[in-house]
C-alpha cells in the first residue's frame, strides 16, 4: 500500500515501515560515528521502541555492543492498516542488531502487568542471566494498576488555579491564547499512579527477587524540569507531581540496590517534540522557540545525541557521577542555560501568528512530528508501495 501521513490532532494514525527504518538508520549511523562507549553489555529497557527508549537501545547495542531487551506496548499491523511507529522502529533495530550479530529480542505487551514483568525477567534467566543496566522510559497516558485492578488515567494540568498563556497550533501555526482548568486532587493521584515511580520500583523489585542484577548494576528513568516559561503546565502542573515522586523513588531504589552495590538515577532530558509534548498546551510553542535558539547557537540535540552525551560524558565516562541537589543526572544543561533561556524569553513576549515563522522554527516542530510516524525522511519513496505487513525478528 501506498502509505500518506493522516493527522488527526497531535496524533498521526498511520506510520511508514520505510521511513521508520531510517530513523533507526540514522540514529544508528550517528551512535557508530562517535565510537565506542565502554558501557553496559547486558540491558533492559523498558519502554524500547520509541523517543529516548530506543535511543537508549541503539545506544546499548551499537555503542557498546550490548546484548538488549527491549518492552513495549506497540499496535501490530493488519492488512491495510499500518502498525504503530515503535512496531516499526523495533523491526529495523532487530534486522540491524541481527546483521551485526548483537543479541536483542522484544516483548510487546503492558509493562505495567505482572504477566510482562515475569514474562521478561524469564527471559533475562534463560538468555542473560542477569542485566547491568535498566532503562525505564515508559511514556503512557493510562495505567491498569496491577494489584488494585483500577485504571487510572494521567491528565495534564496546572494546580491551583487555571493556566492562560500563549500556545501555537503547530500545524496551522496560528498562535492563540489557551485556558486550561486547575486540576482535581483526583486528577493529581491518578496521573502520579500512571507517571509517577510505582511502577518503576515494582520492575526492580521484581529484578531483585528474581536475581537478575548484576553486582553493580545500575538503574535510570527519564524526567523533564523545564523553564519558568512552561512550568505552570508542566513542573509545577499534574506531570511535574508525578516526575517529583518519579525523582523520589530513585533514592528508595538506591536503597535496595546497596547489597549489590548498584545505583538508580534520574537523567533530566531536554525538551523533544513528542506525542505527549504535541498535546501540551504552551509547550509547542516553546519547542519551536527553543528549537530556533539552539540551532542557532550549535547546541541543538535530538534524542539519539541526548542519551549518546548521557552515556558517554555522564554514566559511563569512567569518571565521578556528577549530579544536582537533588541527585539528578542533568543533560538539560544546554537548554536551561542563562543566555538560550534569555533569547526564548525576549521570542515569547514578541511572537505572534505573523512573525513565528522568524522568531521560531515551527518547520523544525513539524518536521519532528513526521519523523515520529516515519514521514518527511530524505531517502525514503513516501509514493512507493510498501508492504505493510512487517514482522518484529526476535520478538517473544
Amino acid at each position: 500500500m501506498v502509505i500518506a501521513p493522516k493527522i488527526r490532532g497531535f496524533i498521526c494514525l498511520t506510520a511508514h515501515p520505510k521511513g521508520c527504518e531510517k530513523s533507526v538508520l540514522n540514529q544508528i549511523e550517528y551512535t557508530q560515528s562517535k565510537g565506542p562507549i565502554e558501557g553496559p553489555k547486558k540491558v533492559l529497557i523498558i519502554g524500547a521502541s520509541t523517543g529516548f527508549g530506543m535511543a537508549s537501545r541503539i545506544t546499548s547495542a551499537f555503542g557498546s555492543n550490548a546484548a538488549t531487551i527491549g518492552v513495549f506496548f506497540e499496535k501490530p499491523p493488519q492488512d491495510g492498516k499500518t502498525a504503530s511507529p515503535g512496531w516499526y522502529n523495533t523491526a529495523a533495530f532487530q534486522d540491524q542488531a541481527k546483521k551485526a550479530g548483537i543479541y536483542a529480542k522484544s516483548i510487546n505487551g503492558d509493562a505495567f502487568s505482572d504477566d510482562i514483568k515475569n514474562k521478561t525477567i524469564a527471559l533475562i534467566k534463560a538468555d542473560l542471566g542477569k542485566v547491568d543496566l535498566v532503562i525505564y522510559s515508559l511514556a503512557s497516558p493510562v495505567r491498569l494498576h496491577p494489584k488494585t485492578g483500577i485504571l487510572h488515567r494521567s491528565v495534564l494540568k496546572p494546580i491551583g488555579t487555571a493556566l492562560t498563556n500563549k500556545t501555537v497550533d503547530f500545524h496551522s501555526g496560528v498562535v492563540t491564547n489557551i485556558s486550561v482548568d486547575a486540576c482535581t486532587e483526583d486528577d493529581i493521584t491518578n496521573t502520579i499512579a500512571v507517571m509517577g515511580g510505582e511502577d518503576w520500583e515494582m520492575w526492580i523489585d521484581a529484578l531483585l527477587k528474581a536475581d537478575a542484577l548484576e553486582n553493580n548494576a545500575t538503574v535510570l528513568a527519564y524526567s523533564y524540569i523545564g523553564p519558568v516559561l512552561t512550568e505552570a503546565v508542566y513542573r509545577n502542573g499534574t506531570i511535574g507531581r508525578a516526575k517529583d515522586d518519579l525523582e523520589s523513588t530513585a533514592f528508595k531504589i538506591s536503597d535496595k540496590l546497596k547489597h549489590i552495590h548498584g545505583q538508580a538515577f534520574v537523567s533530566v532530558n531536554k525538551a523533544l517534540v513528542t506525542q505527549a509534548s504535541s498535546a501540551l498546551p504552551v509547550i509547542p510553542l516553546y519547542i519551536s522557540l527553543l528549537y530556533k535558539t539552539m540551532k542557532q547557537k550549535g547546541t541543538h540535540e535530538g534524542c539519539i545525541e541526548q542519551i549518546q552525551r548521557l552515556f558517554r560524558d555522564r554514566v559511563f565516562s569512567g569518571n565521578t557521577l556528577l549530579t544536582d541537589e537533588k541527585g539528578r543526572i542533568r543533560v538539560d544543561d544546554w537548554e536551561l542555560e542563562a543566555e538560550v533561556q534569555s533569547e526564548v524569553a525576549k521570542s515569547w513576549a514578541l511572537t505572534s501568528t505573523e512573525n513565528l515563522a522568524e522568531l521560531g522554527d515551527l518547520e523544525g516542530y513539524r518536521s519532528d512530528f513526521l519523523n515520529l510516524f516515519g514521514f518527511g525522511f530524505s531517502g525514503v519513496d513516501y509514493l512507493e508501495d510498501v508492504n505493510e505487513n512487517i514482522p518484529i525478528d526476535g520478538l517473544q
